[in-house]
């Protein structure tokens, strides 16, 4: 989506997709990723996820790039974060321990400003691209990562046609089609989710799976 879409999402409050509880899916499958402690994680579009905290708590350096600094401030104020700010090319940096967050645009993110990351965790940004701006958003992950860096990735699959997203369905066929040129895809779990998600159902949507996959760049 355009810019102006997600800065006029978080001005006006409508953030349906932000969850106010780490997500279940990284809890049950980053253990999984072969990581120790110490290790550096990329997580793109990360608005004031708690995810962040989480990440940060298991000994990873987490750094993060989110568009709007609404979001940055909002994460920073509600979990007591002390980040000090500065400024760095194009980007704003909130910066505290094993923490950085970087407010500006995705594609203007370098190999040499993210430097050697191990992982990147993906639960809301390949599903808040509409198609025709996918393959840019997966070309430049491939761009920004070195080979052996896994990768945390979480979609959504439902009848498009029931509902125009954001959130949008990004089926498995989508994700090989995307990732595989550069990636080793394999799907890790797949779950059925409609009952939990009132919302969506009331949007029409009457088929929901939450799909989870590990990739590893080539």
């Amino acid at each position: 989506m355009e810019p102006q879409f997600w800065q006029n999402r978080w001005r006006n409050g409508q953030i349906g997709f932000h969850q106010a509880s780490v997500d279940r899916n990284l809890r049950r499958h980053w253990p999984e990723l072969s990581l120790g402690e110490a290790h550096h994680v990329f997580v793109p579009l990360c608005g004031k996820s708690l995810d962040l905290l989480w990440l940060r708590d298991q000994g990873h350096a987490v750094l993060g790039v989110e568009l709007s600094a609404r979001a940055l401030e909002d994460f920073c104020r509600e979990n007591g974060v002390p980040a000090r700010r500065r400024t760095q090319g194009d980007f704003d940096v909130y910066e505290a321990e094993n923490l950085e967050l970087y407010r500006g645009d995705f594609f203007k993110l370098t190999p040499s400003l993210l430097g050697a990351v191990d992982a990147v965790y993906d639960r809301a940004a390949l599903i808040s691209w509409a198609p025709e701006l996918r393959s840019a958003y997966a070309d430049h992950i491939a761009t920004i990562v070195r080979p052996g860096t896994q990768m945390l990735l979480i979609t959504l699959e439902y009848p498009q046609a029931q509902m125009s997203g954001p959130p949008f369905c990004v089926p498995r066929d989508e994700v090989e089609r995307l990732y595989s040129p550069r990636f080793q895809i394999r799907e890790v779990a797949r779950q059925d989710i409609l009952a939990s998600e009132e919302r969506l159902q009331s949007l029409g949507v009457t088929t929901l799976f939450e799909v989870c996959y590990y990739l590893v760049r080539q």
